[in-house]
């Protein structure tokens, strides 16, 4: 099953122009460097759903939030710390 995880852009890191971007994304404290390709309305404080380093959409902050708290609860979120940032 493949899954998305909501996270919190908190930077821009790199931009070639308006389509080719990265940034820093926040998993409650996990940070990860991930394509915006996809998402190229993302700001800075808007919340994206990540999939295999790659935001692929926007996702509003009530529903990350509840998405994280069920990832928390089933003892997921321990595999974001464990692998290596992208």
């Amino acid at each position: 099953m493949c899954l998305s995880i909501p996270g919190k852009l908190i930077a821009i890191v790199s931009q070639l122009d308006e389509t080719f971007r990265t940034g820093k994304v926040s998993f409650d404290g996990i940070i990860k460097e991930v394509s915006l390709t996809l998402v190229p309305e993302a700001q800075v404080g808007d919340y994206v759903l990540v999939h295999v380093g790659a935001a692929i959409s926007t996702i509003d902050e009530d529903e990350a939030l509840k998405t994280f708290d069920l990832l928390k609860q089933l003892g997921e979120l321990h595999e974001l710390e464990n692998t290596e940032p992208i």
